[in-house]
């Protein structure tokens, strides 16, 4: 069986490029090192291909369905593979250890759950919620919450959901109409409808607990109304096990075109259905502040952005390693030039344009793969850095990066899936293949978690928000972002002509006719430190020196040291020919 991702592409990513094991000198992960690193990536690479990988194809096959009195059925494979998964202590890797975590950090943590995501997409949808849910809980709710719900999460006896959507209101959130009235005992009733809530039910676990936005009395009008509630499927008794029933009601299954086996709901909360404490409505408990509630909801979003994105460079990476194996066994054709009809056919990969959508995949699914770790070291910066400076920058540069982690891979791992599914010819379009399965599972992340146009606004506004950040570095929307802070700063030295470059120009191409700034492409290095570049930005015809090549240096601490390094440290690890533009001759453009 061809393993679902390559773990010596995670090794270099996660050690020689990202150096995670300096986390361990933080005080937050100072029990770790890379034995414990790589014991929990072993771990999850064992569990992803013993109990996710086998049934992915059974339950896009065989999705869940509504019983007649309203419970869910699905196969029994997806409780075991989330059974195992809970008793490793994984939902709790990078948690708090005085809630039960391992305080793992979360460039590790979302290294481990990409093999599962990998094996199994919809069975690694319900921890993924779970833990994104229970985070967010963590961190804006009470003691009696964090007890009540975040600790039955982290142990697997209860999963967990966001409900954000209406039908009738899609990704445009200041048009829901669900609504929450405050009650004499400091709960919540609850009343509304949700959509598209992966994980909305099912009988996996002993309860679901549902975050709910929704609109309380005194608000203003849009997203200023909206608070964030705690709604369970079933009321947490005096001894902290589910106990009544609340109202919230399951109407119906989406038929969905991938990721099957996640159930996928319409939520009717406070139907009458269920009469909790003898009246209607659901109960809900406030998190935070009223009014607050999206807020709090985008540290749960922002979450599952990343995560959406790791989700797609899975699917892509598994796809390109599928049909990279494909290629070397299948056999078809000659070598273009052959004269002779007699000689035996070749593997498919010795063909042209076979190895070009194969390096195309490599590139896609490889690329992703290091932004979504990157942004995920960024999360551990934020959150660890000792230098204040450097975990405000940190955040700043995640801002950015967040809506790019989830769009990019979403559309070029999916391209990558196609590629899959053309390498493998007429076979890759049946489902005796995994790689359209891989398709359609990966066409869904496009859309969740808002789309490519949600994410391009998104990024505009952080964009435009750095222009007014004290320090951020921005002198006018038209300059590229310094990196300062992470390791990088920019420094720009005076120009010295030379006999090929005249005074005055800083280039040798000449100056177009309208006067306008002529910007050359940037070439960026193919070396671990991936935010080199080199390339000018000269303005022509204006009668003003033009700026010279930027030249990056290392920043200086006397904090802590520079991250990422500027330059990288020769091992003996094939993978460090990526230092290079060449590949070295044992391995290849195409090896595993």
């Amino acid at each position: 069986m061809t393993d679902v991702l390559s773990r010596r592409d995670l090794d270099f990513l996660l050690y020689e490029w990202l150096d995670v094991v300096a986390l361990t000198s933080r005080k937050r992960f100072a029990e770790h090192s890379k034995d414990t690193f790589d014991a929990v990536l072993d771990l999850s690479a064992d569990l992803a291909h013993k109990h996710f990988a086998p049934h992915n194809k059974t339950a896009d096959a065989h999705e869940p369905t509504m019983r007649p009195d309203g419970t869910v059925e699905m196969i029994p494979e997806v409780k075991t593979a989330l059974d195992a998964y809970a008793a490793a202590g994984l939902i709790a890797g990078s948690f708090d250890e005085s809630v039960g975590g391992m305080q793992l950090p979360t460039t590790v943590a979302r290294a481990a759950m990409a093999w599962f995501q990998a094996a199994n997409a919809s069975t690694s949808s319900y921890p993924f919620l779970t833990i994104a849910n229970a985070n967010l809980l963590a961190e804006y709710g009470t003691e009696q919450q964090i007890d009540d719900y975040v600790r039955p999460m982290l142990e697997g006896r209860w999963f967990g959901t966001m409900c954000l959507s209406e039908p009738q209101a899609g990704s445009s959130l200041a048009d829901i109409t669900t609504r929450a009235v405050p009650q004499e005992d400091g709960s919540y009733r609850v009343t509304g409808t949700k959509m598209w809530i992966s994980g909305g039910d099912h009988e996996l676990t002993e309860n679901i607990v549902h975050l709910v936005l929704a609109k309380t009395p005194g608000g203003g009008p849009g997203v200023k109304g909206i608070s964030l509630f705690i709604v369970p499927k079933y009321l947490p008794g005096a001894d902290g096990a589910a106990g009544e029933r609340n109202d919230v009601t399951l109407v119906g299954l989406n038929h969905k075109m991938g990721n099957r086996g996640t159930t996928n709901t319409l939520l009717a909360f406070g139907d009458g259905t269920h009469t909790p404490g003898g009246k209607s409505g659901a109960v809900g408990f406030l998190v935070g502040e009223e009014h607050r509630g999206l807020s709090y909801m985008f540290h749960m979003m922002n979450e599952a952005r990343i995560g959406v994105g790791f989700l797609a460079i899975a699917l892509g990476y598994v796809g390109y390693r599928k049909s990279l194996d494909y290629a070397r066994v299948r056999t078809q054709g000659r070598p273009l030039g052959s004269k002779d009809p007699s000689a035996p056919p070749v593997p498919i990969i010795e063909h042209a344009d076979v190895r070009r959508m194969l390096l195309a995949q490599k590139s896609y699914v490889e690329g992703a793969l290091a932004l979504g770790l990157y942004c995920s070291r960024l999360v551990d910066e934020q959150d660890t850095a000792l230098d204040e400076a450097v975990a405000a920058e940190a955040t700043l540069l995640l801002d950015v990066l967040t809506p790019i982690a989830k769009s990019w891979p979403s559309q070029w791992c999916l391209e990558a899936n196609s590629l899959a599914i053309q390498v493998h010819g007429g076979y890759g379009y049946t489902r005796d293949y995994d790689v359209e399965q891989y398709y359609r599972d990966n066409r869904l992340n496009p859309i969740h978690e808002g789309t490519h146009g949600i994410q391009g606004l998104d990024l505009l506004a952080a964009r435009s928000s750095c222009t007014t950040v004290p320090g951020c570095g921005y002198s006018d929307r038209r300059s590229p972002p310094p990196s300062r802070g992470l390791g990088l700063s920019v420094a720009t030295p005076p120009v010295t002509p030379t006999p090929s470059t005249p005074s005055g120009t800083g280039s040798s191409t000449s100056p177009p006719p309208c006067g306008r700034p002529v910007t050359r492409r940037p070439r960026w290095r193919t070396r671990p430190s991936i935010w080199k570049r080199s390339g000018t930005r000269s303005s022509h015809g204006c009668g003003s020196n033009s700026s010279s090549p930027p030249r990056v240096r290392v920043a200086t601490s006397t904090t802590e040291s520079a991250w990422p390094p500027a330059t990288s440290t020769p091992t003996s690890s094939p993978r460090s020919a990526r230092n290079s533009i060449c590949w070295p001759a044992e391995t290849g453009p195409l090896s595993t």
